[in-house]
């Protein structure tokens, strides 16, 4: 049996995303007409054997009717609108590590007045979810009882929304049986490999109430080496025909030293906002991270330049049409 993916590429931004949108040269990422692609890549995949190749939407007429049934599916799927975002362009999602050995905070917010310290902090530096860990899953760092794990988060969990009542709480643990078995696989092909777990998650849950608040994560870093790191970043608008906003967290890890090796720094910083710029401009939406108003000033600035740089784009293709 032969299995098809569709990757959304060949992105357009802003004003010329709009135009070319409404006349139908293009179609939109999430319902947002902001952003756009006029190309797909289909992956095929028989056992072990992958194939891809990379045509413009307006040649998915001319595929046999098996796979143009399959991929006109997945493109409702890219296209459909993301209600959990409502209609943000993207989401930032600080991390709140109340555990007394993470790599690179380990310690700091471990207490209760410190924690709301730092989540009040980053909510006024732009972040939209803050995201709670009781464990630390740094390189060699032991799997804790589930009672400590808890006993770390549980006042702030408690109090969290009555102090913060519109921003969103994550709570990051790795206990649940879901999790245990996505960092322990190893992986055949591991976009393909991430998007057919995904895939099967998602029907399991179809019947449940919160169904429709979703957020696919990836998981970069989690038993994963640099070339899977690598892999799932470069490709990562193939999770976008499973019709979920996709979260990236590439904060701070460690691939970001293997690539940059000697010009590595503790925070990483570079790479961070790297990976987010990079992610962002294909259509990803929601990133975990640690420093919260740098990396949102990143966005904005990326945002603004990448629009303008557009608009001279289409200021010349009127010119050319006159």
């Amino acid at each position: 049996m032969i299995r098809y993916y569709t990757r959304a590429c060949n992105f357009y931004y802003g004003s010329l995303s709009i135009k070319l949108v409404k006349t139908k040269k293009t179609l939109p990422i999430g319902g947002s007409k902001n952003i756009s692609f006029d190309q797909i890549e289909i992956f095929s995949r028989k056992k072990n054997k992958i194939q891809t190749k990379i045509i413009n939407i307006k040649e998915i007429k001319n595929l046999s009717k098996e796979i143009r049934k399959k991929i006109i599916s997945d493109i409702k799927q890219i296209t459909s609108k993301r209600i959990f975002l409502n209609n943000k362009s993207h989401m930032l999602m600080g991390i709140l590590n109340m555990t007394p050995d993470s790599f690179s905070d380990g310690g700091k917010f471990n207490i209760y007045s410190k924690a709301f310290k730092r989540i009040r902090e980053m909510i006024n530096s732009g972040a939209n979810i803050i995201d709670i860990g009781g464990e630390s899953t740094r390189p060699g760092s032991k799997i804790i009882h589930p009672k400590i794990e808890w006993k770390r988060v549980e006042k702030v969990i408690k109090k969290f929304k009555k102090n913060f009542p519109k921003t969103l709480l994550s709570v990051d643990t790795r206990k649940s049986s879901v999790m245990e078995k996505a960092i322990k696989s190893k992986y055949n092909h591991v976009l393909l490999d991430i998007y057919d777990f995904f895939e099967r998650e998602i029907k399991k849950l179809k019947e449940d109430k919160y169904h429709k608040k979703i957020i696919l994560d990836p998981g970069i870093g989690f038993g994963k080496n640099l070339k899977h790191n690598l892999i799932i970043l470069s490709k990562i608008s193939i999770f976008h025909s499973l019709g979920f906003p996709i979260l990236i967290g590439t904060s701070r890890k460690k691939f970001i030293n293997q690539i940059s090796k000697k010009f590595d720094t503790r925070e990483r910083l570079g790479g961070t906002l790297s990976s987010v710029l990079f992610s962002f401009s294909q259509g990803i939406q929601i990133f975990r991270i640690h420093n919260v108003e740098e990396v949102k000033q990143g966005i904005l600035v990326y945002k603004t330049l990448l629009n303008k740089w557009k608009k001279n784009i289409l200021a010349l293709m009127e010119l050319e049409v006159q």
